[in-house]
């Protein structure tokens, strides 16, 4: 059943989405060669803390940590701990939290210092993928017109979207109704009403869309071991158009129906 949110609802999930938003524009200033992944997870959740949050992901189906770190072939789901990063390395921050009852959570892929020219082509593909997807979230389109569109960009890259991952609903629960596939048909699903509110995350890959999870139960890679990013926000369909929950404001970019949109 999908939950519509009100416009208090949506107040609150923007002050959690926010949080999910800082925390991860400073994470961006500490990926460096050199630094261990179990050091991010341990800011993010002292960050979170201090802002009266709680971590999304820690305990969640016995996750260990409060960040996802994955590098280079790691999808998603990759747990903190010693290893360093290297220069040339990928990798995805996924974070999220809970804040007043309501949940935040989003997803950047970042280069660890300088990265090959195909690399860089792919964070940008995950990142350009996600806007072509949220260009179809219009009131009276369907769920599947994202999903299609985010594939569409994808491929258009070269690249492949990994089918075995979905986003998903959010508010009160991390997940909720509806399922958001990356890919499909356009044309079929729930209507887009206001009050919508969607984890929307495109996860893709240089190479093929098949996966395998990791001896860890947690960590999936590329089963060809090609490189993978994800990008994923915290949205939801208004009267007014789609506004980003978690785009934090150096990040501010015009979307397609919200010209006027200003994030606290």
């Amino acid at each position: 059943m999908i939950i519509y949110k009100s416009e208090e609802e949506i107040r609150v999930a923007r002050l959690s989405s926010q949080i999910v938003a800082r925390i991860l524009a400073e994470l961006k200033h500490l990926v460096k060669p050199g630094v261990r992944t179990i050091d991010l997870d341990t800011f993010a959740e002292a960050r979170c803390r201090e802002m009266g949050a709680v971590p999304a992901f820690k305990g969640y189906r016995g996750y260990p940590a409060s960040l996802c770190t994955s590098i280079n072939e790691e999808i998603i789901h990759g747990i903190p701990s010693r290893r360093t990063l290297r220069e040339g390395d990928i990798i995805s921050l996924d974070f999220g939290v809970l804040y007043e009852g309501y949940y935040g959570d989003s997803t950047v892929t970042l280069p660890v210092g300088n990265v090959s020219p195909l690399a860089s082509r792919l964070i940008s593909a995950a990142e350009q993928s996600f806007y072509s997807g949220i260009e179809e979230m219009k009131l009276g389109n369907r769920l599947s017109d994202i999903s299609a569109a985010v594939q569409r960009a994808v491929e258009a890259e070269g690249f492949s979207v990994i089918r075995a991952f979905v986003g998903h609903g959010i508010g009160h629960s991390l997940h909720e109704d509806p399922q958001v596939p990356n890919f499909g048909l356009p044309g079929s699903g729930p209507k887009i009403k206001p009050g919508l509110m969607l984890a929307i995350e495109p996860m893709i890959a240089a190479g093929g869309w098949e996966v395998e999870i990791q001896e860890d139960r947690w960590t999936a890679v590329t089963k060809d071991r090609s490189l993978a990013a994800h990008y994923e926000h915290t949205v939801v369909a208004t009267e007014k158009g789609v506004e980003v929950l978690s785009l934090w404001e150096e990040e501010e970019r015009d979307l397609p129906h919200q010209k006027e949109n200003r994030y606290a």
